[in-house]
């Protein structure tokens, strides 16, 4: 394996730009759309049972992402590190710090299981969610927190092998689970069969079966040394020095994530909130969740190439090839803003369509518009933010993406929603606000990206600050 790794970092480090962006970003491509389908899936037979119902997971998310969000921190060090380590030939090092990430992983998400479950109650409330959704968001969201530990262990997998450069492996993997989550939905919401009729419930005991099936096997595939990262009994014992050092780089990159994904707790209770007091707040949070899992199809394309992007510029960072990884990069950010140009004026134009799919309700499908006119033109900003805050990530330079994210969720879209919400006194300007939060913070995103202060490596002893 070790050869094929190899064979991979001189075509990252050395290769043709685009064709190498394009042979690691197919598979992530893939993968999205895989994940994409069945949230649209999720959706489809969810709204079958009614508008609450088809709300519940759109509710629960938020909170679930909040928690994930501060291991996946320190995921994204251990990717940063790994890949830097690779990028300079330094494999052993890059053994030693996966077997890191994974155990610090497991032993985080134990933790943060438990406490999601003991506490869902108070933090559905606290998101004011309507007295129609709650029960149905309530166990949803209990049944997801009970898997986490294997969520988080499959995120590790995925995101050791992507800074490898081995993007087809996980995809395989994740391909598997989604197909049998897919196959599962049915059945364990509508009792299919011999299955009992659990409703919300199945859709969410359908997703945590998978990916318990999908962490297990990458573990299989990782402790046998059947992968490009081999891990050891041995690696995965404490490693204080080093924990130190992926904590130094994975909690500013916690607390931007943790902090993004709070703000969209709070987002939900806007929403809920000017939904309520404009209108009738199921129909606003719904078609918001139904506008998630369409521009999730979208980011698709964009979070595969910028996933792809992100190994190319760990790797040429911890080559010291910095201007070629500013080079990916600047070509990255062009093709993400074609791409979601592209998808933008298809949704506007198959709106109604595409609403209809998933729910006939007359007051979705005309909030829907409001959608289309006063926020879908920001989307190709967004690959810009996206694909920059993906640029320091992967370089290491936590910090900047902390500050990035807080800018973005804190500084422009919750202010903004609420205040031109209740500014125009209809739900128009809430949308208004999402948007102008994705142009503005992509023009800071690539002012603060030409500047070329990330451009250093974190491997090295002093590293780094960021």
């Amino acid at each position: 394996m070790r050869r094929e790794v190899e064979a991979m970092r001189d075509q990252i480090v050395g290769g043709p730009i685009v064709k190498t962006l394009i042979v690691l970003a197919y598979p992530l491509i893939i993968n999205q759309l895989v994940q994409v389908l069945y949230n649209l899936t999720d959706t489809y037979w969810l709204g079958k049972l009614g508008r609450e119902e088809l709300a519940a997971p759109g509710t629960a998310w938020p909170l679930v992402w909040f928690f994930m969000a501060i291991g996946m921190g320190f995921a994204t060090a251990g990717f940063a590190f790994v890949s830097q380590y690779v990028g300079a030939r330094e494999y052993e090092k890059a053994n030693r710090a996966a077997g890191a990430l994974y155990s610090l992983m497991m032993l985080f998400a134990i933790g943060v299981g438990v406490f999601g479950v003991l506490s869902a109650p108070y933090l559905l409330k606290f998101m004011n969610v309507s007295d129609t959704v709650y029960p149905y968001a309530l166990n949803y969201t209990r049944v997801i927190f009970a898997g986490i530990p294997f969520a988080f262990t499959l995120f590790a997998f995925n995101f050791l092998l992507r800074a490898i450069g081995d993007t087809k492996t996980p995809v395989k993997i994740n391909i598997a689970t989604v197909l049998l989550n897919l196959a599962l939905d049915p059945f364990l919401i509508f009792g299919w069969g011999p299955f009992p009729e659990l409703g919300v419930i199945g859709a969410a005991v359908a997703t945590m079966f998978s990916n318990s099936l999908g962490s297990l096997f990458g573990g299989y595939l990782l402790f046998r040394g059947k992968v490009g990262i081999h891990l050891t009994v041995e690696g995965l014992k404490p490693d204080w020095p080093f924990y130190k050092r992926i904590f130094r780089v994975g909690i500013p990159s916690s607390v931007g994530s943790s902090t993004t994904a709070l703000g969209f707790v709070i987002l939900t209770r806007i929403i809920f909130t000017l939904g309520g007091q404009f209108g009738e707040a199921d129909v606003a949070f719904a078609t918001y969740s139904i506008t998630n899992r369409l521009t999730n199809f979208m980011f698709a394309f964009s979070d595969g190439i910028s996933m792809a992007m992100g190994t190319m510029v760990g790797q040429t960072v911890g080559a010291k090839l910095y201007e070629r990884a500013k080079t990916i990069a600047e070509k990255t950010m062009a093709i993400n803003f074609a791409i979601l140009s592209v998808g933008t004026l298809l949704f506007a134009f198959f709106r109604v369509e595409i609403f209809s799919f998933f729910i006939n309700d007359p007051a979705i499908i005309a909030e829907s518009a409001k959608v289309v006119k006063y926020f879908s033109a920001s989307l190709p900003f967004f690959g810009i933010f996206s694909a920059v805050n993906n640029v320091f990530q992967s370089s290491g330079h936590t910090k900047k993406s902390m500050l990035l994210s807080i800018l973005r969720l804190w500084g422009l879209r919750l202010p903004l929603s609420y205040g031109l919400g209740i500014l125009v006194r209809d739900t128009s300007g809430m949308w208004l606000g999402m948007g102008l939060s994705n142009v503005l913070g992509a023009v800071v995103a690539l002012a603060w990206f030409l500047t070329g202060s990330w451009m250093e490596r974190i491997i090295e002893e002093p590293a780094s600050a960021s």
